[in-house]
Formats: structure tokens, C-alpha cells, sequence
């Protein structure tokens, strides 16, 4: 019977902890504390954060304008307070015009609503063989007819004085205007300091990206503006020579949405006017959405085209992602921004990245020439031996 091997004598290193860990359960603890602290301060200042964003793409945006003013004798403080004073007019009118078309359209609507009844009523029993009366509808229908046209007429007005009265959301647009404000007067001053943070090879790129995002940005809002001028001017006169009510008004909802509220911005754009002339005169409907196509047909072929070229061209899928991307982050302000965005990186990446010619196998028209590497060879036939 064989004897057992005697044990190997007990050696204290093999149970002693290696030097590196205790420094490596600091490290981590540290890193997990950090995390924890920049999640509770980012959590905290959740609205300012988003209020900062929304200024610097609202800066992006209105510097093009002021740098042009500053190239013709304009000093920066001024001219930015003349571009905001112009959007706040086009954002006044824009509210106003909307205001009243509702108003109207409510009254419209609550004034007609027995002869709509009415003219429903006869259809129904001259096409289905009844005998609807509609005298105790009508009734009651005008009788609290003032009531509720009243009703419409002060809700419009209250929805404007409840907008503006209220604390939260004055605090938040004037935060956002000082922000902006301070952004783009004294732009040039702020990226000499950010700038002078980094080496002269990062002070290029950075430079570089900033110029990037005003001339994407801004390119974006004035190529909607211009796109969103065409579509107000001629939808205005489409829908006066059809006849359908308030028809700049109408105009102005579809150029603003149709052109701003990305990717279904068409439709609810196009959708207001088709309803308001269907609730009028179905035939007037119709006409209303031959123009609306007709027009699209010939923005997205003829105006679109020319006008992206020089400022940015999105592919639909990418601004439909990036829509909801910007939703999920930062709300309904998110999708707004999501485009701009998307046309920074977008540029970015063609700018700093190199692309090479793609070998025949994948390109769009392959050589039919090209034959694979790793194709093996056909063997060749071997020759006939001699009888």
C-alpha cells in the first residue's frame, strides 16, 4: 500500500490579498459615489439643463442673422436685440392669428350647427325612408346657443391669458431668452475662452464643430422659413379662391406646422384646413386637399431640393429616428431640436471621417467584369491523350 504524499508546508503569501486590490475597491467606490452624485445634481437641474440646450441651438440659429448686421456696421448687443424683437413679433402674430381662428371657427360652427342638423336630418330621411324630426334639437340647440358661443369666445381668450400668467412658464422663456441672448452677443468672446482651454490641434476641431453647428442650424430654421413663405403664400391665395374661412390664417398654421414640427408636420398641417372647409362645403374639402397635393408634389421635387442643397438634406428615415430620439430625451422641445441635430452630426461625420471608393461587389453599379478574390478558379479541361 502505497504512502500518501506528505502535505506542502503552509505558505502565508498564497492567502495574503494582492497589493492592487485595496486600491481597486477605492477606486470603485469612488467611481460608483461620483456616478451617484453627477446622476442626483443632473436629476436636480433636469429644467435648467434642457433650458441651456434649447438656448444654445436658439443661438445656433440667430447668429448667422446678427453676424450679418455685425459685417455691416452693426455692434452685436443691438443687432441681436433687433432679431429678437422680430421673432417675438412673428411669434406674437403667429399666436394671435391662431387665437382668432379658433374663436371663429367655434362661433362659425355653433351658428350653423341647426342647419347642419337640419340638412342631416333630410338626408337621413330621404335616403333611409324615416321620419327624424329635429324641431326639439333645434330647440334646445338655440337656446343655449349664445351660451356657448360666448363660452368659445372667452376660452379663447383665456387661453392666452393663462399662458401668459403664469409664473413657471414666463420664468422659463425669459431664462431661455437671457441665455440666448448672452450666447450669441457675446459669441466670439465665449469660444476665445472655451477655445483657450484646449491645445492648438483641439482648439481647430473645436472651432471647427461650433462654426459647423451655427452654419447647420441656422441654414435649417432659414431654409424652413423661406420653404414655410412659399407654402403660407400660396396656400393663402388657394384657399381664398376656393373660399374657404380665414383663409391666412389657415395659410399660416399650414406653412408653420408643415414646415417645423418634423416629419408629421405635413399632415396636421394640411389636416386643420381639409376639416374647416369639409365642416363648410365637401366639394370645397376637396379642392382644398388637390391643392395641398399639387403643392406638396411640387415642393419636395422642384422648391425642397434647391433650397436643402445649400444648407442641409436629411433622409427621411434618419429624421423620423431622430424625431423620436429627441421626444424620448427632452419632450415635445426634443423633436423640435432633433433635426438640427442630426444635420450637425451628419455634417460632422462627412467632414472628419474618410470614405473610399467602394469595390465593385457593393457598390451601387458593380463591375460585371469583377470576379471575388476568394473565387476558386475553373480548372481547365485536360487534353485528350493520344490513342
Amino acid at each position: 500500500m502505497s504512502e500518501s504524499p506528505a502535505p506542502a508546508p503552509f505558505n502565508w503569501d498564497e492567502r495574503r490579498v494582492p497589493k492592487w486590490f485595496l486600491r481597486a475597491v477605492i477606486y470603485v467606490m469612488l467611481v460608483v459615489t461620483a456616478f451617484s452624485a453627477a446622476r442626483s445634481v443632473v436629476t436636480a437641474l433636469n429644467d435648467l439643463l434642457v433650458m441651456l440646450v434649447v438656448s444654445l441651438f436658439l443661438s445656433f440659429a440667430i447668429e448667422p442673422a446678427v453676424d450679418w448686421l455685425a459685417d455691416r456696421g452693426w455692434r452685436r448687443g443691438p443687432a441681436t436685440g433687433l432679431v429678437f424683437l422680430i421673432t417675438a413679433v412673428i411669434v406674437g402674430v403667429f399666436t394671435w392669428l391662431m387665437v382668432s381662428l379658433v374663436v371663429e371657427q367655434v362661433r362659425s360652427l355653433v351658428d350653423d350647427a341647426p342647419n347642419q342638423i337640419r340638412s342631416a336630418a333630410r338626408w337621413i330621411n330621404h335616403r333611409f325612408g324615416t321620419h327624424i324630426t329635429t324641431d326639439n334639437v333645434v330647440e334646445q340647440l338655440r337656446k343655449y346657443q349664445n351660451q356657448l358661443a360666448s363660452t368659445a369666445t372667452d376660452l379663447g381668450g383665456r387661453v392666452l391669458a393663462v399662458t401668459s400668467s403664469a409664473l413657471g412658464v414666463v420664468f422659463k422663456l425669459l431664462t431661455v431668452a437671457l441665455f440666448t441672448f448672452y450666447l450669441v452677443a457675446d459669441g466670439p468672446k465665449i469660444r476665445a475662452n472655451l477655445g483657450s482651454m484646449l491645445p492648438p490641434n483641439r482648439q481647430r476641431v473645436f472651432l471647427g464643430l461650433w462654426e459647423l453647428a451655427i452654419s447647420k442650424t441656422g441654414g435649417y430654421l432659414y431654409s424652413r422659413l423661406l420653404i414655410a413663405t412659399v407654402t403660407f403664400t400660396t396656400c393663402s391665395i388657394g384657399f381664398s379662391i376656393i373660399g374657404v374661412p380665414s383663409p391666412v390664417a389657415l395659410a399660416l398654421w399650414t406653412g408653420v406646422i408643415g414646415q417645423f414640427v418634423p416629419v408629421i408636420g405635413t399632415y396636421i398641417g394640411g389636416a386643420l384646413p381639409v376639416l374647416i372647409a369639409l365642416v363648410t362645403s365637401p366639394p370645397k374639402a376637396l379642392a382644398v386637399i388637390i391643392l395641398l397635393i399639387v403643392y406638396q408634389q411640387l415642393e419636395i421635387y422642384l422648391l425642397a431640393p434647391k433650397v436643402t442643397a445649400r444648407t442641409m438634406a436629411i433622409h427621411p428615415a434618419v429624421a423620423f429616428g431622430s424625431a423620436l430620439a429627441g421626444v424620448e430625451l427632452l419632450g415635445p422641445v426634443g423633436a423640435l431640436l432633433a433635426l438640427p441635430a442630426a444635420a450637425i452630426v451628419q455634417a460632422f461625420v462627412s467632414s472628419y471621417i474618410h470614405r473610399y471608393e467602394l469595390i465593385p461587389a457593393i457598390s451601387l453599379a458593380p463591375d460585371p467584369d469583377f470576379e471575388p478574390v476568394d473565387a476558386e478558379p475553373e480548372p481547365e479541361p485536360e487534353p485528350a491523350e493520344p490513342d
